[in-house]
């Protein structure tokens, strides 16, 4: 009689359609198994883990471990946020998932492991408030012809929130930087790494009404500056001080919190792309990170809210 496949020779072998939650629970047993006489965890830890582990089981109900992408990995840890467990808790459960795939990888079951992705929960912590689309709309909408250079403070907003640029990238473009015809930026990130960005309509008829209604009068009061494309009253090239306070003042007239800052519209422009669907990747190369772990923290926040929504507005929440 041919001996018997362990769970974990069947997931390397691809014998397997799907794993059963009872199949799953046994590679997991074998991970612990693994922790304890060859990693020599102590008890209590490897107990930790193997609530852990119960845990994403359950959760994978059935899926192979070694086809889960990092957005599912994602809604696993938003699940955890969902039931409540504390920072430390997720912290480790996500330790845990990391360590697993590891093993995995060990073992040869998978060649990657999307759980190094995975943002830590302090990480998670810093993120600052996002604003919602309702907001975004009100506060684009805050600036009035009567301010002075309306113009240029329209399209200065159009521009955070449609690019997703640092304040710092913002406050360098230059006129050259522009291809309104491509519907494209050119960026100077940290380290002066360029960028090309896409930039929306909406954000493009503010910058051409900024260029033939008020730019020209600003550069007149110093030519010395005739390349930066947002302009202070003096003439020269706005700065992120400046900046800062500009969005305070239009944050405050649209009665948005306090805390909303130029970032503020970076982390709105990420959450809001990645909440329609867009590509993780293609998110990472338009913010210019260097890692896709510093975009990651994203799909958290996104997570976050949709639980909070579920929460608030499911009858059976």
């Amino acid at each position: 009689m041919a001996k018997r496949l362990t769970k974990l020779q069947q997931l390397k072998s691809g014998q397997t359609e799907s794993v059963a939650p009872s199949a799953g629970q046994a590679v997991c047993d074998e991970f612990l198994v693994y922790l304890k006489r060859e990693c020599h965890l102590a008890d209590n830890t490897v107990e930790a883990y193997g609530r852990d582990m119960k845990r994403f089981v359950t959760w994978m109900d059935g899926r192979r471990p070694a086809e889960l992408t990092i957005t599912e990995l994602s809604d696993f840890v938003a699940s955890l946020h969902g039931e409540g467990l504390a920072p430390a808790s997720i912290s480790r459960a996500i330790v845990a998932i990391r360590t697993f795939f590891k093993y995995l990888q060990l073992e040869g079951i998978t060649v990657d492991n999307p759980a190094e992705l995975l943002a830590t929960q302090k990480a998670w912590q810093r993120m600052p408030g996002v604003l919602s689309p309702n907001e975004v709309e009100a506060f684009l909408s805050a600036v009035k012809k009567s301010d002075s250079f309306w113009q240029r403070d329209r399209a200065l907003l159009e521009v955070l929130y449609a690019t997703g640029c640092r304040a710092s990238e913002v406050c360098t473009l230059r006129v050259r930087d522009l291809t309104l015809e491509e519907r494209t930026l050119r960026c100077h990130g940290k380290g002066d790494k360029q960028r090309m960005v896409p930039i929306g309509g909406r954000a493009i008829q503010a910058i051409q009404l900024y260029l033939e209604e008020s730019r020209h009068i600003l550069a007149d009061r110093n030519p010395g500056q005739v390349d930066a494309l947002f302009l202070s009253r003096s003439g020269k090239a706005l700065d992120r001080i400046q900046l800062w306070r500009l969005v305070k003042r239009y944050a405050k007239r649209a009665g948005i919190a306090d805390e909303i800052s130029p970032h503020s519209l970076r982390h709105s422009f990420a959450t809001h792309l990645l909440a329609g669907g867009a590509d993780l990747r293609q998110v990472q190369e338009m913010l210019g990170h260097a890692s896709i772990q510093t975009t990651q923290i994203y799909t958290h926040v996104e997570h976050s809210r949709l639980q909070r929504v579920h929460r608030d507005y499911h009858p059976r929440a």
